[in-house]
């Protein structure tokens, strides 16, 4: 079972990897086995291609989690994005994610985003470039 303190330090650990653009370093906080549904891929290098990509897009992004519930091995964080405009003063955009925690690791992830610009989601973004 996944305490709410290892969870939330889990969580705080990968968003400053995104906010710092250590993403190499990020990659250590998933297990070998990860997936993400969103992106329907195994393992995290897909992730830090989503990333980069929607770094490229937006340099001064950032995510900030704002709610961040276990229970169990699940634990679910509503987040902020900074640095992303909004369509027609529109909310921020926010992330909403659920992880499944495995050995102190990120092993499964799946997420929906909403408020941001037309085909700029994290997944959008990634389709788009290729990746």
């Amino acid at each position: 079972m996944t305490t709410r303190e290892d969870a939330t330090a889990l969580v705080r650990r990968m968003q400053e990897c995104f906010n710092s653009r250590r993403f190499d370093q990020a990659a250590d906080l998933h297990t070998p086995g990860f997936f993400s549904h969103p992106l329907g891929t195994p393992g995290f290098e897909a992730g830090k291609d989503a990333w980069r990509a929607l770094v490229a897009r937006f340099p001064g992004v950032r995510v900030v989690a704002q709610d961040i519930l276990v229970d169990g091995d699940k634990a679910a964080v509503r987040s902020t994005v900074e640095g992303i405009t909004a369509p027609d003063g529109d909310a921020q955009p926010m992330l909403f994610e659920i992880f499944r925690i495995e050995g102190g690791r990120f092993a499964e992830m799946w997420g929906a985003s909403t408020g941001f610009p037309p085909a700029a989601s994290p997944e959008d973004v990634t389709a788009r470039s290729g990746s």
